[in-house]
């Protein structure tokens, strides 16, 4: 499979246009994957636009791609967003990298009241910076033509108005319904995982309250790292995606 990459210039490329990556994409390119003049490559914009090319020239600073074939590729929908609950040490990022290889569309940072880490002042907004670099890391990765974005840091309350809008999806191992069981009728899908301690019973009773819904993953209870994931598996077989 070819190398892809990721640049904003992509957006307006056409079918013989050369697309330039610089910088770390360049470098990384040239020193870390040994890209070499005539190879095939692939470049998006995270946006849909997806490039078919070959390397003119390739260095550490600079590496030159021809276009010679593109594609646009539709948003999905429904959408599906996974409100990930900050955790200690790197059990969300990880969740956070898993759910982007796997085909989610948003992911949401939520401040939850059995969270251990806490994101406060400065530290929120680098750690939104750290979890849109893992989601674009996975997406190349992934070969993606939509990278995911990364919301702002919600509350609780923030939620509850959501899962007005939305249809809410709340993760508890004591939930009656089964996720599997799920009927999708074409409404976005926001995915709620909560912290090492679970979702609180004030959480649920407010989330729950605002219309959102209980389900049950499996008999067995899932890390915070492992439960999205597993559950946006569960959401791309209903939605036909897989």
């Amino acid at each position: 499979m070819a190398l892809h990459f990721l640049v904003e210039t992509a957006t307006g490329a056409a079918v013989g246009d050369v697309v330039t990556l610089t910088g770390a994409e360049a470098k990384h390119a040239a020193v870390v994957r040994r890209l070499r003049v005539g190879e095939a490559v692939t470049v998006g914009d995270g946006a849909g636009v997806w490039l078919t090319g070959a390397a003119e020239q390739v260095s550490p600073g600079r590496v030159d791609v021809r276009v010679t074939a593109r594609e646009e590729t539709a948003s999905p929908s429904p959408r599906i967003t996974l409100v990930q609950a900050l955790a200690k040490g790197d059990r969300d990022e990880l969740a956070v990298q898993a759910a982007c290889e796997l085909g989610v569309d948003e992911i949401v940072p939520w401040q939850a009241a059995r969270s251990v880490s806490r994101w406060e002042g400065p530290k929120a907004a680098k750690g939104r910076e750290r979890w849109t670099t893992i989601v674009r890391e996975a997406a190349k990765q992934a070969h993606r033509a939509w990278v995911p974005m990364v919301g702002a840091p919600v509350t609780t309350a923030q939620l509850a108005g959501r899962a007005a809008e939305e249809r809410m999806l709340l993760l508890d191992p004591t939930a009656s319904v089964r996720l599997s069981e799920l009927h999708p009728d074409g409404r976005d899908l926001v995915l709620v995982v909560g912290p090492e301690g679970g979702i609180s019973a004030d959480e649920l009773d407010r989330l729950t309250t605002a219309g959102a819904e209980r389900v049950l993953l499996g008999e067995t209870v899932l890390r915070t790292s492992t439960a999205g994931p597993a559950a946006i598996a569960v959401l791309s077989v209903a939605l036909g995606r897989w």
